[in-house]
């Protein structure tokens, strides 16, 4: 649990330290009011990526905003939580941060002899250009910085968000991610060396950039009352190109999940 516990940490102080920015150098007029969202979150995935088994992931979650400004963070995954610097009727775009998880030669029997690989911070951007009333075009760029791997992807689709009542919103999602070189070496790659010293006798592969997968999601999102909230989604995606044919892989199909419980509270 150490990793998990790490990554958490260094997201969640990240996280504050940009929104401490944020509100420091004006860029939202929130008054003396300030709320807070408090709660916690479970997660399934995927051990690593390729894998067929699945790690649950589950922490306490801490939402700082400040009145009128109550919705400028939002977080989509640890590797995925964003700061709204910019909004009106039509876009919306700001910086992101997270921690990208790394590998363990233990999380699958064809990784043995692979070596680990020490997960890291990431840094990025996103924007997204509503081209309906419910229907945005969204664009995110994530990359790790520190850690094993200095690599990026860059996610792209389309998302679905319709209000059902005053309380429930359904949304959807579908797109792709493009990974860059390093990143595609790294988890999905197979060297000379790691090849001679793996136990499952795996080929050496030498995986490229490109398309890693392809992806489609749901969820809901209910207010039960004015403090609390709950939300819920899911996803599937499958892994396209060098990434399914990589030798580390146990099966393409990949899927995830996602629940929170929030309260929300004013001091």
């Amino acid at each position: 649990m150490k990793p998990i516990m790490r990554a958490l940490a260094i997201a969640s102080a990240v996280t504050l330290a940009t929104t401490g920015c944020a509100f420091a150098g004006g860029n939202y007029n929130g008054g003396s009011s300030m709320t807070w969202k408090a709660g916690g979150f479970v997660s399934v995935s995927p051990k690593y990526e390729g894998s067929d088994e699945y790690k649950v992931v589950g922490a306490p979650i801490v939402f700082p905003s400040f009145g009128s400004a109550s919705n400028i963070l939002e977080v989509r995954g640890i590797d995925d939580v964003r700061l709204k610097v910019f909004k009106n009727r039509w876009m919306v775009a700001g910086p992101l941060v997270g921690y990208q998880f790394g590998r363990e030669e233990d999380d699958g029997d064809r990784l043995i002899g692979l070596g680990d690989i020490d997960g890291g911070v990431v840094v990025g951007a996103f924007a997204g250009l509503k081209l309906l009333p419910t229907l945005i075009f969204g664009v995110s760029y994530h990359r790790t910085v520190s850690g094993d791997v200095d690599g990026g992807q860059l996610r792209f689709g389309l998302e679905y968000e319709q209000p059902v009542s005053g309380a429930l919103t359904f949304y959807g999602k579908a797109g792709a991610t493009y990974a860059d070189d390093d990143y595609m070496s790294s988890y999905f790659g197979v060297t000379r060396a790691q090849s001679d010293a793996s136990a499952a006798n795996l080929a050496a592969f030498d995986a490229s950039s490109g398309i890693k997968d392809v992806y489609v999601g749901a969820g809901v999102k209910y207010k039960m009352s004015e403090r609390w909230s709950v939300k819920l989604n899911g996803r599937y995606s499958r892994l396209v190109g060098d990434a399914a044919d990589s030798p580390v892989i146990e099966t393409e199909d990949q899927f995830s999940g996602f629940a929170s419980v929030t309260y929300k509270f004013s001091r």
